[in-house]
C-alpha cells in the first residue's frame, strides 16, 4: 500500500520522464559550480513546461543566474539528474551557462561572503 503524500508537499514529475530517460550528462560540460541563466525568452509561452523546468527559469534570472550546485540543492535534487536536466534546457535554449569564476574572480572577498551567505540560506 502506497504512503499518502505528505501535506505541503507537490507531487514531483519522475526524473526519467524529465529527461527522456537519459542519464548521462550533456556535452556541454557543465560542472556543480558551472553558472546557469534563464534566457531572455525562456519565460514566454512555455507553460506547458513541466513544474521543475519553470521554477529552474524563474530561480535563474539574468544577469546572475545561479550554480548547478545550488539549483540542485534548492529542487532538492541529486546533482548528476540536475546536470542532465539542465543539459536538456540547455539544448532547448532555455538557458545559458558560463564557465565556473576564473581564480582572479574568486579572490575577491565580498565575493566570497556573497556566495557564503547564499550558501547559508539555504
Amino acid at each position: 500500500m502506497a504512503a499518502a503524500p505528505q501535506p505541503g508537499r507537490r507531487r514531483r514529475t519522475r526524473l526519467y520522464a524529465l529527461t527522456d530517460g537519459r542519464t548521462a550528462a550533456s556535452r556541454h560540460g557543465l560542472t556543480m559550480d558551472t553558472l546557469i541563466t534563464a534566457t531572455d525568452d525562456a519565460g514566454h509561452g512555455h507553460g506547458s513546461l513541466p513544474t521543475e523546468w519553470r521554477e529552474i527559469l524563474t530561480m535563474c534570472p539574468a544577469p546572475n543566474g545561479r550554480a548547478v550546485a545550488e539549483i540542485a540543492a534548492r529542487m532538492r535534487m541529486r546533482l548528476t539528474p540536475m546536470v542532465v536536466l539542465l543539459g536538456e534546457l540547455l539544448e532547448r535554449g532555455l538557458i545559458r551557462h558560463r564557465p565556473p569564476l576564473d581564480a582572479s574572480e574568486t579572490s575577491n572577498v565580498h565575493l566570497l561572503m556573497k556566495i557564503r551567505d547564499n550558501l547559508a540560506r539555504l
